[in-house]
């Protein structure tokens, strides 16, 4: 055991409570990260692909089913009128790399119950200006799109009145009720309340966000890689030891013993030969090698 005393020393115990400490989150928080980014993608991807060929249903079927789950990107259909003005812009978006708005706006239900459409997406003009927003046609209409999911509110991004609209940064349904002042019926998602996103070609769209490319992304790799990292961090550790301990028993094995010191001159007269310093002990070259005293 006391070849190993080494590793009390402080540079050793701080090199080794950077090993565990990274082999912990490889395995507890960065593997398990990108691994659930692959799980979360797939199932989306899962979802999407299902519903290219799906019949639409009626949405009513869903707002009477509140615990329903894994609605996203069902491709329904609705029936009512759009609630004239309710336009609400979503800003910072892109169309075609290019900036652009999202226009959202209120579809009341023929019992009543009004839901967020997402209009889709108008390019500003001259890539700064607003353009001008045509107001959703009026009258009974009958619309197709898909479930969404609400994004969210950004935080520090307040909504806005600019060039006589409202304005906001993303499309969250709680958010959009308290800018538009009505209760908006969200569509239920198994997670935060859903919108409807409008197809092609429906009643009152514009162009409408391509679908995610159904890929897998490079999660699954990332997760591979830190949980390898994590098995190689003390692999490392271990082989920095083993090399130490090695180098130690090679200098030990090579350390030459101490030249037995001169006799005394037998006559004064003859000269004083003055002994040439012995090599230093092997102890003594690791505490030069390390600095302080050697264990």
């Amino acid at each position: 055991m006391r070849r190993l005393t080494f590793l009390l020393r402080p540079s050793w115990v701080i090199f080794a409570a950077v090993v565990v400490a990274f082999a912990y989150l490889c395995f507890t928080v960065l593997a398990p990260w990108q691994l659930g980014k692959n799980i979360r993608t797939s199932h989306r991807n899962d979802l999407i692909a299902a519903s290219v060929n799906a019949t639409p249903v009626d949405i009513t079927g869903l707002l009477t089913t509140p615990d329903a789950k894994d609605t996203e990107w069902r491709r329904v259909v609705a029936t009512g009128s759009y609630v004239p003005g309710s336009t609400v812009l979503e800003r910072l978006q892109r169309l075609d790399d290019k900036p652009a708005y999202g226009v959202l706006a209120a579809f009341r239900l023929a019992d009543g119950r009004e839901l967020l459409v997402d209009r889709g997406l108008v390019g500003a003009a001259d890539g700064t200006h607003l353009p001008p927003i045509a107001e959703p046609p009026a009258g009974p209409q009958r619309i197709e799109g898909r479930v969404r999911k609400s994004e969210g509110v950004i935080p520090g991004k307040e909504p806005m009145t600019q060039d006589g609209y409202r304005q906001v940064y993303s499309i969250d349904t709680a958010q959009e009720s308290t800018v538009l002042g009505t209760a908006l019926t969200t569509v239920p998602t198994g997670d935060r309340g859903g919108y409807l996103q409008l197809s092609e070609g429906q009643p009152g769209a514009f162009t409408p966000e391509p679908l995610p490319q159904l890929d897998a992304g490079p999660y699954l790799s990332y997760g591979l890689q830190w949980i390898a990292f994590g098995v190689m961090a003390p692999l490392g550790l271990g082989y920095f030891v083993y090399a130490e301990i090695r180098e130690r028993r090679r200098e030990r094995g090579t350390a030459p013993a101490a030249a037995p010191a001169p006799a005394a001159p037998a006559n004064s007269a003859d000269p004083v030969t003055i002994p040439a310093a012995p090599p230093k002990s092997n102890t003594e070259r690791l505490a030069d090698r390390y600095g302080g005293t050697r264990h």
